[in-house]
């Protein structure tokens, strides 16, 4: 027998449809949990859990002490992730940008010398506790953050040069592939394994999202021709504000 659909799924299933056939309008306050579950005939903890869901969604929006509305449609912000961007110069985040008509750029903090944990060394293919340097980056449309990331470099690999500093120094901001191609490393190409998950605290303070909305969370490598990990991330992009686009390159023969 086909698996039984959680009663909180299809409790969001009906909630979803009601919006959608404009009985409850952006903006509008739904009725209580107690209400619902009764219209419906389940507990409020199943009504709970369901208009947890679509919170986490963009489709609902909770507010303290006030009750669950229907949220405002936003327009999301496309995100295009391809290898053949990158190496073309530029910002591939101010592009996407500025053809939303939005204005495209980051805030950075450098930290050299950071020791590495256990999953970015594995990653990274160096010892646990070697040294990194370490850039926290805020992505932001129009200055609203809309995109966290993390990224770890091995110290071995750039200290000394100009480009230990990926947002300093004359080849600051010109992206990882440029960089490194400064010091004579080609990189050939990147691995990203996308998976969803709920955003932590910190995350949610930062992108402005209610605690354990949806986030993509990304952990892209990248490699140089010689098959060594150059650079690591992981990037935290919110389901409700940005649509994820893969640019896959296809060669003819």
């Amino acid at each position: 027998m086909p698996e039984q659909q959680p009663p909180y799924i299809r409790i969001a299933d009906e909630l979803r449809r009601r919006i959608a056939e404009h009985e409850w309008e952006p903006g509008d306050r739904l009725p209580s949990r107690a209400q619902i579950g009764q219209e419906c005939g389940v507990g409020e903890n199943v009504v709970r859990r369901a208009q947890e869901l679509l919170i986490s969604q963009g489709v609902l929006e909770g507010r303290t002490g006030s009750g669950t509305y229907v949220a405002e449609p936003r327009q999301r912000v496309r995100v295009v992730r391809s290898s053949a961007r990158e190496q073309g110069g530029g910002s591939p985040f101010r592009a996407d940008m500025k053809a939303l008509g939005k204005q495209g750029d980051w805030e950075s903090r450098t930290e050299a010398k950071v020791p590495a944990p256990a999953e970015i060394a594995a990653r990274l293919g160096i010892a646990e506790g070697d040294p990194c340097v370490r850039t926290v980056y805020e992505f932001l449309a129009d200055g609203r953050p809309v995109q966290l990331s993390t990224s770890w470099e091995p110290y071995d690999l750039t200290g000394g040069t100009l480009v230990v500093l990926p947002e300093g120094g004359p080849h600051a901001g010109t992206g990882v592939v440029n960089r490194m191609a400064q010091i004579g490393v080609t990189i050939s190409h990147a691995v990203e394994q996308p998976e969803p998950r709920q955003a932590t605290a910190e995350e949610a303070s930062l992108l402005g999202i209610t605690k354990a909305a949806l986030v993509t969370h990304i952990r892209r490598t990248y490699y140089s021709d010689q098959g060594q990990p150059v650079e690591t991330a992981d990037i935290v992009v919110p389901a409700a504000l940005c649509e994820i686009v893969y640019e896959v390159p296809t060669n003819r023969h």
